[in-house]
């Protein structure tokens, strides 16, 4: 008869074994099943987090684009203006603005022909002529 000891596993012993081999296997493997689940979670808020962004994004574009819109319509209405006030404005006024442009300081900014300082009130206008904007 032998004698069981620790040299020479039981059955029961090569059972438990056997469970805990099994059990560090579905360990490593859940471990690992988790570590892509964590990955997928992550891919996935990533995705979102871009999607926000690309909206947001989109919006501002849009924004942006309206106020380029409204600026090119504005700017077209105040050339149309500028041209009307020098078609309508004499020779005398004009000479007068182009004294008064060079006479301003260059702290101002203005350069000859432009309108960017506050020139002297000009002679009053016949009151056929309209000097606003073009409606």
């Amino acid at each position: 008869m032998k004698a069981k000891g620790l040299l020479e596993p039981t059955d029961q012993d090569s059972m438990m074994l056997t469970l805990l081999f099994w059990g560090l296997e579905q360990h490593q493997s859940s471990s690992g099943a988790s570590v892509v689940a964590i990955d997928n979670k992550i891919e996935q808020a990533m995705d979102l987090v871009k999607s926000h962004l690309m909206y947001a994004v989109r919006e501002e574009v849009e924004v942006l684009k309206e106020q380029i819109k409204e600026l090119i319509e504005r700017n077209s209405q105040l050339e149309q203006e500028n041209s009307l006030l020098k078609n309508l404005a004499s020779p005398e006024q004009l000479a007068q603005f182009q004294a008064q442009v060079q006479t301003s300081s260059p702290t101002t900014g203005t350069q000859p022909g432009t309108l960017g300082a506050s020139p002297a009130p000009l002679q009053s206008l016949p009151p056929n002529q309209c000097t606003g904007p073009p409606m």
